[in-house]
């Protein structure tokens, strides 16, 4: 397993982290398996999604914040359930394929971590497995 480390600058943010995802796959020397990316915080996820436009990432985040407000009438004393339920609706994790020492991405794809109660410093976990 390797680590990716990384802090998020707002409370809301994508952060494209394909090459350093792609690095570990090409430095483990893997030709053919799956890898699986998993971010083990509540308030934030994993996606993957157009890396091309920015305009996609701000839609998503408006679209998230539409759908689950920052400030609803929450139980949860923190203030950042919404954060918890955005996490939930994207999820924590992604397994790609490798195949010939590379991932398995779309022509504009790429692999998102999404933060939803930052700024914070966060772990990224990566396992492949041949």
């Amino acid at each position: 397993m390797q680590k990716i480390l990384l802090k998020s600058s707002k409370r809301s943010e994508l952060i494209e982290i394909t090459a350093q995802v792609q690095k570990i796959v090409s430095s483990s020397k893997i030709k053919n398996g799956i890898c699986t990316v998993f971010c083990p915080h509540t308030t934030a996820g994993i996606v993957i999604n157009e890396n091309a436009d920015p305009d996609v990432r701000a839609d998503i985040l408006k679209a998230l914040e539409g759908l689950v407000p920052q400030n609803a009438d929450y139980s949860h004393a923190e203030g950042n359930s919404d954060a918890h339920i955005k996490s939930v609706l994207v999820g924590n994790s992604k397994t790609l394929i490798v195949s010939d020492g590379k991932l398995e991405l779309g022509s504009w794809c790429g692999i998102f971590f999404v933060e939803f109660d930052g700024p914070r410093q966060r772990t990224i976990l990566v396992q492949l497995v041949e």
